[in-house]
């Protein structure tokens, strides 16, 4: 397969003169040069691509991480309230435990289904 700059897709004015006899040199030479600007324009299109390729995987980059960061805090945030929860359930055990009867304290914490 012959790719926009190989040997074999560049032709010479003496390929060219062997297929179109007819042709004057100057139109030989409008005729390649007309295939090396297509060719050209190949070239260009070719890097405006990768260069389209490369922006779109930055903006992919981009959306990737803000999902994950609206994740993060939402995991943040559920941890932050399990912590204030176990907290809340650590100062209410304290509170019973410095009751005078221990007997009391046993029973309230049943009671509160600790």
């Amino acid at each position: 397969m012959t790719k926009p700059g190989d040997l074999q897709t560049k032709k010479t004015i003496h390929e060219l003169a062997k297929e179109f006899p007819n042709k004057t040199y100057i139109e030989l030479e409008k005729y390649r040069d007309a295939d090396r600007n297509e060719e050209a324009q190949q070239i260009f299109t070719q890097q405006d691509n990768e260069e389209l390729k490369e922006n779109q995987h930055k903006e992919d980059w981009k959306e990737k991480y803000k999902k994950e960061r609206t994740r993060t805090d939402y995991l943040q945030s559920e941890l932050d309230r399990v912590k204030r929860e176990n907290n809340d359930l650590h100062n209410k055990v304290a509170a019973l435990l410095d009751a005078v009867d221990p007997a009391v304290t046993i029973k309230k914490a049943r009671e509160s289904g600790l």
